[in-house]
């Protein structure tokens, strides 16, 4: 492998925001800004360092930037920059960097802004971590790295009661993804050393290139379940997306996201666009050979995934609250990604090639709603939707970057031409792809799943724009436009929101194939998958015009309802958005998730059977403290009566022991 002057400084990618968080945590008070400068040039350096291997990526994409090295001869620690990880470097340092200028102003008057810098900075530098990382142990660790710095960011305002409780709702919650994800690699790493013969290969097992080279084996090894032969790799493959399911809030443990937002809206736009939930994603199409080699397991990721993106959209229409509409909205375009992974069993690499397109166009259009809705936040002081109304006329750029923003997220593009949104380009290709698989398994349910989901992402986010920038202000707030600082960012974001998907779409596939074919992975997607791929790939682009046009219409379709209902006001909501009306009821409390999750199953299933062991419990330790007192005193009484206090019987008891004590050394030689 060539060795390039970019790959000598591939290390400083995740360092030198980390070194930022050190700088800033401790000296950061005697800075200008909390010491916001520091991790602000220190991500903008990644970025540059990003870009520069990713362009150099695009030239040659067989020259991969890996560098590995032993530690204590029985962990590994390493660096794989291939088309897959520097997509997502340049992408998570991009936006970061963009968010971090930001929250310059909109943090400006918060006393704890060195605090909200460094942990930021450690927040991102985790996550560079992760992609970067070449080896599955070493991305677990920046995996934790980045869920403690999510628990610490979303609880930064720790004095509210409600932020601290969401910072623990979403840490235990995704704890359970990651307990998964950890006895899979348990699981992996057992398998692997039986099958290497040992652990003299241990120092670079876990090496992606190693797994995967393992891959025909973990797939013969079968294990009994419940009378059913599961081989290993399915079991394997299952916790890994058990892990993904956590942090990238898929159904059901989706739970934390919309708690989430009780931290600062700048950390909401770094957790739901560049860091935290895009992790999950990430870990399955970084691992995707061993996914398309347990099939069984892709179709729970396509089948849960097409579910999530339908299930948040529905609560997704009733909230609110601005921050609350958009988290419900990252959940379901998460599940667009993970639904696009999922049917890498009927339409193989592409797969990862349109959920990873869609990673990155949603990073841009979805930071950019956050941002927005924090421009509209430090304008007027509430997000609540209801109180909004007319701010498209005292805050212009927010209001037009806000639209760009929601036409990306919605998806509207001409198909078949290169004019769209970004989002219109990488989610229309999922939603072909779930055609595709409908026409190959006979198996309609994940592209009706797609296609309801897009109608409702459609009405949700199109309510907002209409509730927030028309009309008359429903109270006596006082808007006003944001700062340059902030709105720079905000038109920055729009651009891309806009062009990239449609300038990049065919080079950005192409690319992305490239990850699991190059010289330092080398693997045979086809023999693995066993599918026919390639002939519904040659098949994409010649499906029914209505099955081109059926995501244009539905995105047009909700538009128009939103339209009808909170611009023209010609349908009375007040019968309809009542707690009387079930359906609405049913929606608002998020089918009732806190209920079941929070009453029933963790205070009075686990806390029940927990009160009833302690019961117990103490029954039987009551017992036996009892009974050892009972049997101490009994022992007392009996030896009190041995205590005469007369003379002469203690001399005598002296002299039958001793006489005892002699009998015996006697006898003990005796048998010497």
């Amino acid at each position: 492998m060539v060795k390039t002057a970019l790959e000598e400084f591939a290390f400083l990618i995740p360092l030198l925001p980390a070194l930022a968080f050190v700088i800033t945590f401790f000296f950061g008070k005697k800075m200008p800004s909390g010491g916001a400068i520091v991790p602000i040039m220190a991500i903008a350096a990644s970025f540059v360092i990003s870009l520069a291997i990713t362009l150099g990526l695009l030239a040659n994409p067989e020259e991969v930037v890996s560098q590995s090295y032993s530690w204590f001869a029985v962990l590994n620690i390493g660096i794989l920059i291939d088309p897959l990880a520097a997509v997502m470097l340049s992408m998570v340092s991009f936006v970061s960097l963009l968010i971090h200028i930001y929250a310059v102003s909109y943090m400006s008057h918060d006393p704890g802004k060195p605090r909200y810098f460094a942990e930021t900075a450690l927040f991102t530098a985790a996550m560079l971590s992760l992609v970067l990382s070449d080896n599955i142990l070493q991305l677990f660790v920046s995996w934790e790295l980045v869920g403690l710095c999510s628990f610490l960011l979303i609880g930064f305002w720790y004095e509210k009661p409600s932020a601290a409780a969401a910072a623990k709702k979403a840490f235990l919650t995704t704890r359970i993804g990651d307990v998964m994800f950890l006895t899979g690699i348990i699981i992996l790493t057992s398998d692997l050393m039986r099958l290497a013969g040992g652990f003299q290969d241990g120092t670079y097992l876990l090496r992606f290139d190693e797994i995967f080279s393992y891959i025909p084996q973990l797939s013969a090894l079968q294990a009994n379940i419940f009378g059913f032969e599961v081989s290993h790799l399915t079991i394997i493959t299952l916790l890994f997306f058990g892990g993904a399911v956590g942090k990238s809030g898929q159904f059901p443990l989706h739970v934390w996201l919309p708690d989430a937002m009780e931290g600062p809206t700048t950390v909401s736009a770094l957790i739901h666009a560049a860091t935290m939930v895009t992790a999950g994603v990430y870990l399955v199409a970084r691992t995707f050979p061993m996914f398309i080699a347990a099939p069984d397991s892709l179709m729970v990721v396509a089948y849960l995934g097409g579910f999530t993106a339908l299930f948040a959209g529905t609560m997704g229409i009733v909230m609110n609250d601005l921050k609350r509409v958009l988290a419900f909205s990252t959940i379901s375009q998460l599940g667009y990604m993970m639904l696009g992974l999922g049917l890498g069993a009927t339409i193989g690499l592409e797969a990862v090639g349109i959920s990873i397109f869609h990673l990155i166009n949603h990073a841009f259009f979805k930071a950019l709603l956050f941002l927005c809705a924090g421009s509209i936040i430090h304008a007027v002081g509430t997000q609540d939707m209801r109180e909004l109304g007319g701010l498209g006329k005292v805050m212009p750029i927010t209001a037009a970057t806000m639209a760009i923003a929601a036409l990306a997220l919605a998806g509207f593009g001409i198909p078949g031409t290169s004019m769209g949104t970004s989002g219109f380009f990488s989610k229309d290709a999922i939603i072909e792809a779930a055609y595709l698989f409908g026409e190959h398994s006979n198996n309609w349910i994940p592209y009706l799943f797609s296609i309801a989901a897009a109608l409702l992402t459609s009405v949700y986010i199109f309510r907002l724009i209409f509730m927030t920038f028309t009309g008359k202000p429903r109270s006596n707030y006082h808007g006003h436009e944001s700062p340059a600082i902030m709105t720079i960012p905000l038109s920055i974001l729009a651009v891309f929101a806009l062009v990239f998907g449609g300038l990049t779409q065919t080079g950005f596939m192409a690319f992305l194939e490239e990850t699991f074919a190059n010289s330092f992975v080398n693997v045979d997607i086809g023999s693995l998958a066993g599918i026919g791929g390639n002939e519904l790939v040659e098949a994409a682009g010649h499906e029914p015009l209505l099955v081109l046009w059926m995501p244009l219409i539905v995105a047009v379709a909700g538009l128009a309802v939103a339209f009808v209902i909170y611009y023209l006001r010609m349908i009375k909501l007040g019968a309809i958005a009542s707690m009387k009306n079930p359906i609405y009821r049913l929606l608002y409390k998020r089918y009732y998730q806190h209920e079941i999750y929070t009453e029933f199953f963790s205070l009075g299933i686990v806390y029940g059977v927990v009160a009833l062991l302690t019961q117990v419990l103490d029954v039987i330790v009551d017992s036996i403290v009892e009974g050892i007192g009972i049997l101490t005193v009994g022992v007392s009484e009996e030896l009190r009566r041995v205590q005469t206090g007369v003379v002469q019987t203690y001399a005598a008891a002296v002299i039958v022991g001793v006489s005892l004590l002699i009998i015996l050394v006697k006898l003990i030689m005796e048998v010497l």
